[in-house]
């Protein structure tokens, strides 16, 4: 593999994500500095199916990934030898896309003689909050995007423990079912978000707590009750009224999300509540959460929006975690559809 590592010289760590629907390459210099974070987004091809299509989502990644490289590394400024490692997200995600990435990747790494580092997508959305603030132990943190929605207790760096997940639709999934259902385009999330705070009332809509001690969450029969609200009133001859209906909807969501990383952040004694993923760029989420997080006295910590999204200087930031502990991935590495975050820990 690759020469020794020295402590004392800067780790360049060159990130690649190819997971779902767009194509991110970035440079990030000891896992909180981001000399270059470049991502192309596929939203406008995809818009015309109503949502992300896998097949048309890898050849997309074909298209800009070898040019995305090079411009990344020009950028950051360095050269290709100055590099530490190759990271790329070895999964949770659309198998085609992580393929591709995984290959561009390894292919580097070999020809660079650089050690490769397999990355956890959701990691990656975790320490993505790593890029503005420094983050203290034992820590919870609430992942909300359009695959997951889970509650991830770290009890030390790079320790994870999956708490609370959902049993169904993910949040972000529920939004562009929600969107679609009152006439929105994918992805539905920013208009639902925006409706909602526009709005001056609110359809009432249930709120699934599922157990009384469960930190799981479950979506898809609140999505239902929008289906429900949004039939019977076109069956009636009756105006659907969106904005009531988004308000409802999200409402009925962040009060459940916020809830339950509260309640979960006072059971474990965490120090910081994270919040991560794609939909972490939803306004009414932030909001409330900073609102709920300021009465309890709990540091809130929320990424820009330019980091909440899929992108690669997240991955390097969770990277950097293995790299420390000199512990990297074999050129043989498979793209991990299913991928486990506990799998991924770098701390027992």
């Amino acid at each position: 593999m690759s020469e020794l590592h020295n402590e004392h010289e800067p780790c360049y760590i060159l990130a690649v994500e190819t997971s779902c629907d767009e194509t991110s390459v970035a440079v990030v210099k000891d896992g909180t500095e981001v000399l270059s974070n470049l991502i192309a987004s596929q939203i406008e091809t995809h818009k015309a199916f109503g949502g992300v299509v896998p097949e048309v989502a890898s050849r997309k990644h074909v298209e800009n990934i070898t040019l995305m490289l090079e411009e990344a590394v020009n950028k950051a400024g360095i050269g290709l030898q100055e590099l530490s490692a190759i990271a790329v997200t070895q999964g949770p995600g659309l198998v085609g896309a992580l393929l591709v990435g995984v290959v561009a990747a390894t292919s580097l790494a070999m020809a660079l003689n650089k050690p490769l580092i397999g990355t956890h997508h959701i990691a990656g959305h975790i320490y993505a909050n790593r890029l503005v603030a420094d983050i203290k132990y034992p820590c919870m943190a609430l992942v909300v995007s359009g695959g997951h929605t889970d509650l991830v207790y770290m009890k030390s760096e790079g320790s994870f423990e999956v708490i609370g997940r959902t049993r169904d639709d993910a949040v972000g999934e529920a939004y562009d079912k929600v969107a679609r259902a009152i006439g929105f385009p994918y992805p539905g999330g920013p208009h639902v978000d925006r409706l909602a705070l526009e709005a001056e009332e609110a359809v009432d809509l249930p709120r699934v707590w599922l157990e009384p001690d469960s930190y799981d969450f479950s979506f898809s029969g609140l999505k239902s009750a929008v289906l429900n609200v949004v039939n019977q009133r076109k069956m009636r001859g009756e105006p659907v009224v969106e904005s009531a209906v988004a308000r409802g909807f999200q409402e009925s969501v962040v009060e459940v999300l916020v809830t339950k990383a509260i309640r979960a952040v006072r059971a474990y004694d965490a120090k910081q509540l994270l919040l991560c993923g794609g939909v972490a760029a939803n306004r009414g989420l932030r909001k409330e959460l900073d609102r709920q997080c300021q009465l309890e006295g709990i540091e809130l910590i929320i990424p820009p929006f330019e980091y909440c999204t899929d992108n690669a200087a997240m991955i390097g930031a969770a990277a950097y975690l293995k790299w420390k502990e000199q512990k990297f991935t074999a050129l043989d590495m498979k793209a991990m559809p299913q991928f486990s975050l506990e799998e991924w820990s770098v701390q027992e």
